[in-house]
């Protein structure tokens, strides 16, 4: 398991103390690994032979978690089994002993989907149940889960996954498969999965698919990433307070096939580390192992003129722009109105804006 040490330490404790609670609330954005430790816990709480609170991998139970053969493992998926009849046909379950481990585990993956008359179902067995039954609920949307439903389990958050840990996971899976990464094609992966492993190593598996050999470059072509240059040209531009050739470039750079949203998340991230750097001068030297050779030459080198507030609002802008592409009839437009507002509303230029623009 990579990353969400703030659990994982915790559960191997309650297992070697054979403390394990009988509820479990997992959340978390997805992709963080919330089924995977699920299936885990279930795993090492019924093997026979456990090490420091992890499964053993070599009994019986293990191999047969481990094959998906497990009768003593019930997966539910609350998106398409939400109703009071499929929980009362899990309550019926619940009172039959485990098939062969000590607890038969019901992982009930988004949970908060489950409907009100369900969620009251599944109450009454949470409130009493069986000795031998765990339930490990997970869930994206914790916002959603009754309160009465939280009470009566054990909460553990997940956390997005640091980008060097999912590079390090990424180089380790490429490896493995014969295939010579650059370590900014793997940066730039991470970067796009967003603290998500499952999606990082979907995107690897994409991205990689019939070569031996991946770069920057051919991550850029596959997941309409914008090339650095347009975007470091982009910035440099705004700074300069020039909104035509800022304008130029961010429509340069779309007809080019990127991918508007990719092209504003890398934006929004170039001047999330100026203005880092503006507030710390050690910034660029801590960001280190999260910037690729290019940020890190574009951090050193770019000259900041601007103060925090105006930073600070270019960032707003380009974030406001980013949600805006979603639903924007073309696509360049969210950008384009960002130049605007940041250069009338950070410089007080708006008819010059405008008229560059325009030319």
């Amino acid at each position: 398991m990579v990353g969400q040490a703030h659990v994982t330490t915790l559960l191997k404790n309650a297992v070697k103390l054979n403390r394990v609670a009988h509820a479990f609330l997992f959340s978390g954005p997805r992709g963080m690994g919330k089924t995977t430790v699920a299936r885990l816990l279930a795993k090492a709480a019924s093997c026979e032979k456990p090490k420091d609170g992890e499964p053993c991998n070599t009994c019986g139970i293990c191999k047969e978690f481990s094959s998906g053969a497990s009768l003593d493992l019930i997966e539910i998926d609350a998106a398409s089994s939400r109703g009071i009849d499929d929980i009362r046909e899990l309550r019926e379950s619940v009172r039959l002993a485990p098939s062969r481990g000590r607890y038969k585990a019901y992982i009930i993956d988004e949970v908060h989907m489950l409907t009100k008359e369900a969620f009251n179902a599944l109450l009454k067995t949470l409130e009493e149940p069986p000795a031998h039954a765990m339930f490990i609920l997970a869930t994206t949307e914790f916002q959603k889960m009754p309160e009465t439903i939280v009470s009566r389990t054990q909460h553990y958050e997940f956390r997005k996954i640091a980008t060097l840990a999912i590079v390090d996971r990424l180089s380790m899976l490429a490896e493995k498969e014969g295939i010579s990464a650059e370590k900014d094609a793997l940066r730039l992966i991470g970067i796009f999965a967003d603290g998500g492993l499952r999606d990082a190593e979907s995107m690897l598996g994409q991205v990689a698919s019939g070569r031996d050999k991946l770069t920057a470059e051919d991550v850029r072509l596959v997941l309409g990433a914008p090339k650095e240059e347009h975007v470091h040209a982009f910035i440099v531009a705004l700074f300069a307070k020039d909104a035509g050739t800022a304008a130029r470039i961010a429509n340069a750079a779309i007809d080019e096939g990127t991918d508007p949203q990719m092209y504003l998340k890398m934006n929004i991230r170039n001047v999330r580390h100026v203005l880092l750097q503006r507030l710390d001068a050690s910034a660029a030297v801590r960001l280190k192992d999260d910037l690729t050779e290019a940020e890190q030459k574009f951090l050193g080198a770019v000259p900041v003129t601007l103060s925090v507030p105006q930073l600070e609002h270019m960032l707003k802008s380009l974030i406001d722009a980013y949600w805006m592409s979603y639903r924007a009839v073309f696509p360049q437009l969210p950008l384009e109105l960002a130049i605007v507002e940041i250069l009338r509303d950070s410089f007080g230029e708006e008819k010059k804006a405008v008229n560059h623009i325009g030319e």
